[in-house]
Protein backbone atom coordinates (compact mmCIF):
# COMPACT_ATOMS: atom_id res chain seq x y z
CA UNK A 1 0.00 0.00 0.00
CA UNK A 2 1.24 3.47 -0.89
CA UNK A 3 -0.11 6.60 0.80
CA UNK A 4 0.84 10.05 -0.44
CA UNK A 5 1.48 12.96 1.89
CA UNK A 6 1.30 16.10 -0.22
CA UNK A 7 3.48 19.09 0.62
CA UNK A 8 0.55 21.51 0.87
CA UNK A 9 -1.23 19.28 3.42
CA UNK A 10 1.58 19.48 5.98
CA UNK A 11 1.36 21.60 9.09
CA UNK A 12 2.74 25.14 8.84
CA UNK A 13 4.19 27.56 11.35
CA UNK A 14 5.37 31.12 10.65
CA UNK A 15 7.37 32.62 13.51
CA UNK A 16 8.75 35.47 11.42
CA UNK A 17 12.40 34.41 11.72
CA UNK A 18 11.42 30.75 11.12
CA UNK A 19 9.03 29.26 8.59
CA UNK A 20 8.45 25.56 9.08
CA UNK A 21 6.48 22.77 7.39
CA UNK A 22 5.68 19.75 9.57
CA UNK A 23 5.15 16.34 7.97
CA UNK A 24 4.01 14.99 11.35
CA UNK A 25 2.43 16.51 14.45
CA UNK A 26 4.90 18.89 16.09
CA UNK A 27 4.65 21.72 18.64
CA UNK A 28 1.34 23.57 18.04
CA UNK A 29 0.47 21.47 14.98
CA UNK A 30 -1.48 18.38 16.02
CA UNK A 31 -3.07 15.89 13.65
CA UNK A 32 -3.89 12.46 15.12
CA UNK A 33 -3.70 10.99 11.59
CA UNK A 34 -0.07 12.10 11.27
CA UNK A 35 1.80 11.33 14.48
CA UNK A 36 4.72 9.59 12.80
CA UNK A 37 5.37 6.56 10.60
CA UNK A 38 6.98 3.52 12.16
CA UNK A 39 9.82 4.89 14.28
CA UNK A 40 10.10 8.06 12.19
CA UNK A 41 8.67 10.83 14.37
CA UNK A 42 9.53 14.22 12.82
CA UNK A 43 10.39 15.72 9.44
CA UNK A 44 10.36 19.50 9.60
CA UNK A 45 11.31 21.56 6.57
CA UNK A 46 12.70 24.73 8.12
CA UNK A 47 13.76 28.07 6.68
CA UNK A 48 15.73 30.27 9.09
CA UNK A 49 16.06 33.97 8.31
CA UNK A 50 19.56 35.55 8.19
CA UNK A 51 21.09 36.36 11.56
CA UNK A 52 18.58 34.31 13.54
CA UNK A 53 18.20 30.80 14.90
CA UNK A 54 17.16 28.45 17.66
CA UNK A 55 18.49 29.49 21.07
CA UNK A 56 19.91 26.94 23.46
CA UNK A 57 17.32 24.26 24.19
CA UNK A 58 17.23 20.64 25.28
CA UNK A 59 16.38 17.21 23.88
CA UNK A 60 16.46 13.71 25.27
CA UNK A 61 15.99 10.15 23.99
CA UNK A 62 15.80 10.99 20.30
CA UNK A 63 18.04 10.45 17.26
CA UNK A 64 18.10 13.80 15.41
CA UNK A 65 19.34 14.19 11.84
CA UNK A 66 19.86 17.53 10.09
CA UNK A 67 20.19 17.82 6.31
CA UNK A 68 21.05 21.30 4.97
CA UNK A 69 19.65 22.02 1.51
CA UNK A 70 20.78 25.64 1.14
CA UNK A 71 22.78 28.06 3.25
CA UNK A 72 24.57 26.96 6.42
CA UNK A 73 23.63 25.97 9.96
CA UNK A 74 25.91 26.67 12.93
CA UNK A 75 25.59 24.08 15.71
CA UNK A 76 26.76 24.41 19.32
CA UNK A 77 26.11 21.97 22.17
CA UNK A 78 27.08 21.22 25.76
CA UNK A 79 29.03 18.08 24.88
CA UNK A 80 31.83 20.01 23.18
CA UNK A 81 30.74 20.37 19.56
CA UNK A 82 30.83 23.61 17.60
CA UNK A 83 30.43 23.06 13.87
CA UNK A 84 28.77 24.45 10.75
CA UNK A 85 26.68 22.19 8.53
CA UNK A 86 26.56 22.96 4.80
CA UNK A 87 24.81 21.35 1.80
CA UNK A 88 26.04 17.83 1.14
CA UNK A 89 26.58 17.15 4.84
CA UNK A 90 24.39 15.24 7.28
CA UNK A 91 24.51 15.67 11.05
CA UNK A 92 23.45 13.09 13.62
CA UNK A 93 22.90 14.12 17.22
CA UNK A 94 21.95 11.46 19.74
CA UNK A 95 20.11 13.26 22.51
CA UNK A 96 20.24 10.23 24.80
CA UNK A 97 19.89 11.06 28.47
CA UNK A 98 19.96 14.78 27.69
CA UNK A 99 21.73 17.36 25.55
CA UNK A 100 21.53 21.15 25.17
CA UNK A 101 22.23 22.78 21.81
CA UNK A 102 21.61 25.79 19.59
CA UNK A 103 21.30 26.22 15.81
CA UNK A 104 21.95 29.51 14.08
CA UNK A 105 22.06 31.06 10.61
CA UNK A 106 25.01 33.45 10.82
CA UNK A 107 24.67 34.73 7.23
CA UNK A 108 23.74 38.38 6.77
CA UNK A 109 21.75 37.91 3.58
CA UNK A 110 20.96 34.21 2.99
CA UNK A 111 18.18 32.02 4.36
CA UNK A 112 19.14 28.59 5.70
CA UNK A 113 16.91 25.85 4.32
CA UNK A 114 17.20 22.48 6.04
CA UNK A 115 15.38 19.34 7.12
CA UNK A 116 15.19 18.38 10.78
CA UNK A 117 14.45 14.68 11.24
CA UNK A 118 13.73 12.78 14.46
CA UNK A 119 13.82 8.98 14.80
CA UNK A 120 12.89 7.09 17.96
CA UNK A 121 15.97 5.37 19.42
CA UNK A 122 16.28 1.64 19.99
CA UNK A 123 17.41 2.21 23.58
CA UNK A 124 16.67 5.00 26.06
CA UNK A 125 19.18 6.78 28.26
CA UNK A 126 22.30 6.34 26.15
CA UNK A 127 25.19 8.80 26.34
CA UNK A 128 24.64 11.86 24.12
CA UNK A 129 26.65 11.81 20.91
CA UNK A 130 27.39 13.74 17.74
CA UNK A 131 28.54 12.92 14.22
CA UNK A 132 28.74 14.87 10.96
CA UNK A 133 29.78 13.68 7.50
CA UNK A 134 29.86 14.95 3.92
CA UNK A 135 28.48 12.81 1.10
CA UNK A 136 29.66 13.69 -2.41
CA UNK A 137 27.09 14.43 -5.12
CA UNK A 138 28.77 11.84 -7.35
CA UNK A 139 28.01 9.12 -4.78
CA UNK A 140 24.30 10.03 -4.83
CA UNK A 141 23.87 10.61 -8.56
CA UNK A 142 21.33 8.13 -9.95
CA UNK A 143 21.54 5.91 -6.86
CA UNK A 144 20.47 5.70 -3.24
CA UNK A 145 23.53 6.25 -1.08
CA UNK A 146 23.32 5.00 2.52
CA UNK A 147 23.94 8.01 4.80
CA UNK A 148 22.77 6.71 8.22
CA UNK A 149 22.42 3.18 9.60
CA UNK A 150 22.51 1.25 12.90
CA UNK A 151 25.98 -0.14 12.18
CA UNK A 152 27.54 2.83 10.37
CA UNK A 153 28.37 0.65 7.39
CA UNK A 154 29.70 1.96 4.08
CA UNK A 155 30.85 5.19 5.73
CA UNK A 156 27.35 6.13 6.90
CA UNK A 157 26.52 7.89 10.14
CA UNK A 158 25.83 5.58 13.08
CA UNK A 159 22.17 5.87 14.01
CA UNK A 160 21.09 4.43 17.36
CA UNK A 161 17.75 3.36 15.93
CA UNK A 162 16.32 0.56 13.80
CA UNK A 163 16.27 2.72 10.68
CA UNK A 164 18.35 3.43 7.60
CA UNK A 165 18.44 6.65 5.61
CA UNK A 166 19.45 6.84 1.95
CA UNK A 167 19.94 9.95 -0.19
CA UNK A 168 19.84 10.21 -4.00
CA UNK A 169 19.90 12.71 -6.84
CA UNK A 170 17.91 11.91 -9.97
CA UNK A 171 17.46 13.37 -13.43
CA UNK A 172 16.13 11.97 -16.70
CA UNK A 173 16.51 8.21 -17.18
CA UNK A 174 18.25 7.50 -13.89
CA UNK A 175 16.58 4.71 -11.88
CA UNK A 176 17.29 3.30 -8.43
CA UNK A 177 15.62 0.48 -6.53
CA UNK A 178 15.90 -0.38 -2.85
CA UNK A 179 14.53 -3.70 -1.54
CA UNK A 180 12.36 -3.59 1.58
CA UNK A 181 12.38 -6.69 3.76
CA UNK A 182 9.07 -8.20 4.82
CA UNK A 183 7.51 -6.20 7.63
CA UNK A 184 9.62 -3.09 7.00
CA UNK A 185 8.17 0.33 6.19
CA UNK A 186 9.44 2.72 3.54
CA UNK A 187 9.16 6.49 3.63
CA UNK A 188 10.26 8.63 0.68
CA UNK A 189 10.57 12.40 0.96
CA UNK A 190 11.29 14.52 -2.10
CA UNK A 191 13.28 17.45 -0.76
CA UNK A 192 13.63 19.23 -4.12
CA UNK A 193 12.57 18.71 -7.72
CA UNK A 194 10.20 15.90 -8.70
CA UNK A 195 10.29 12.15 -9.35
CA UNK A 196 8.18 9.04 -9.78
CA UNK A 197 8.24 6.90 -6.64
CA UNK A 198 6.75 3.44 -7.14
CA UNK A 199 4.82 4.93 -10.05
CA UNK A 200 3.48 7.87 -8.03
CA UNK A 201 4.36 11.44 -9.08
CA UNK A 202 5.93 13.40 -6.22
CA UNK A 203 6.90 17.07 -6.19
CA UNK A 204 9.12 18.98 -3.75
CA UNK A 205 7.87 18.50 -0.18
CA UNK A 206 5.73 15.47 -1.06
CA UNK A 207 6.21 12.10 0.58
CA UNK A 208 5.20 8.50 -0.11
CA UNK A 209 4.48 6.14 2.80
CA UNK A 210 5.05 2.49 1.84
CA UNK A 211 3.55 -0.36 3.87
CA UNK A 212 3.69 -3.92 2.55
CA UNK A 213 5.75 -2.93 -0.51
CA UNK A 214 8.72 -5.07 -1.52
CA UNK A 215 10.86 -2.20 -2.78
CA UNK A 216 11.27 1.51 -3.32
CA UNK A 217 11.73 2.58 -6.93
CA UNK A 218 12.77 6.12 -7.89
CA UNK A 219 12.79 7.18 -11.56
CA UNK A 220 12.08 10.04 -13.98
CA UNK A 221 13.62 12.66 -11.73
CA UNK A 222 13.71 16.34 -12.62
CA UNK A 223 16.29 17.94 -10.35
CA UNK A 224 15.17 15.47 -7.69
CA UNK A 225 16.83 15.39 -4.26
CA UNK A 226 15.31 12.35 -2.55
CA UNK A 227 15.52 10.86 0.95
CA UNK A 228 14.45 7.25 1.50
CA UNK A 229 13.92 5.70 4.94
CA UNK A 230 13.88 1.96 5.68
CA UNK A 231 12.02 1.83 8.99
CA UNK A 232 10.97 -0.51 11.78
CA UNK A 233 7.16 -0.80 11.99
Amino acid sequence: MITLRKAADRGYADHGWLKSRHSFSFADYHDPQHMGFGNLRVINEDRIAPGTGFGTHGHRDMEILSVVLDGALAHRDNIGNGTTIVPGEVQRMSAGRGVMHSEFNAAADKTTHFLQIWVLPSKLGIAPGYEQKAFAEADKRGRLRLVASPDGRDGSLTLHADARLYAGLFDGDEVARLPLAAGRLGYVHVARGSALVNGQALEAGDAALLDGESQVEVRHGRGADVLVFDLAP
